[in-house]
């Protein structure tokens, strides 16, 4: 790991141990190495952290392309692996981005929700964590955060200590029939197919629960 993802890392760990008592499961599911994409429900700004350390691997992450005009911020935010994108997570510019460093072998957290959770409740997928998946060769693996809704939602202003959270891993789901037929389908039938996806990704994450 880079230096500064490194003390990030473990700072990070460290956070969730202490003082959220987290707990990880099915961290086994993940590869180690080679293109990831982890699709995860999104709650709160504790998810983005809480995901990526509970692995062993650098994972990297989107942030809005406004914050890298800011020489100290956006610096800090290249060296943990930030994504720029625009507001609503989209646009050419990023997709290109993400796509780019999955064929590097790199993984990355996408939320196909598109933002956080205003209830703590699942929201409906969008149809661009399905573009992404297609786009791609790289593994999908489903990710579902509890407790970080209760314990610093877009409704509170600092975390709530004692709320605990956890993150649970699944297994990777297979793409590869819809894969090879976005290649040469139509384009309304392509459209359909990254919805589809979409819905199998929240599908996927709405199954897990912590045992």
């Amino acid at each position: 790991m880079k230096l500064l993802y490194s003390i990030g890392w473990n700072l990070s760990r460290a956070l969730f141990r202490f003082y959220f008592g987290w707990r990880v499961q099915g961290a086994e599911n993940v590869p180690l190495t080679g293109p990831l994409i982890l699709a995860s429900n999104h709650a709160s700004f504790l998810d983005p952290p809480l995901v990526g350390s509970a692995l062993p691997r650098e994972i990297n992450y989107m942030a809005r392309d406004t914050l890298f005009r800011f020489p100290v911020i956006g610096w800090i935010l290249r060296e943990v692996n930030a994504v720029p994108v625009d507001r609503e997570g989209g646009g050419a510019a990023g997709l290109k981005t993400i796509l780019d460093r999955l064929l590097k072998g790199n993984g990355i957290i996408l939320f196909p929700e598109g933002t956080r959770s205003r209830d703590g409740e699942l929201q409906k997928a969008r149809s661009g964590v399905g573009l992404t998946v297609i786009k791609s060769d790289a593994p999908v693996v489903p990710v579902r955060v509890f407790g970080t809704f209760e314990a610093f939602s877009r409704h509170h202003k600092i975390p709530r200590p004692g709320k605990r959270v956890a993150v649970k891993f699944g297994r990777p789901i297979d793409f590869t029939v819809l894969r090879a037929e976005a290649k040469s389908c139509s384009k309304p039938r392509l459209k359909e197919i990254y919805q589809e996806v979409a819905d199998q990704v929240m599908a996927n994450i709405a199954r897990l629960e912590i045992s």
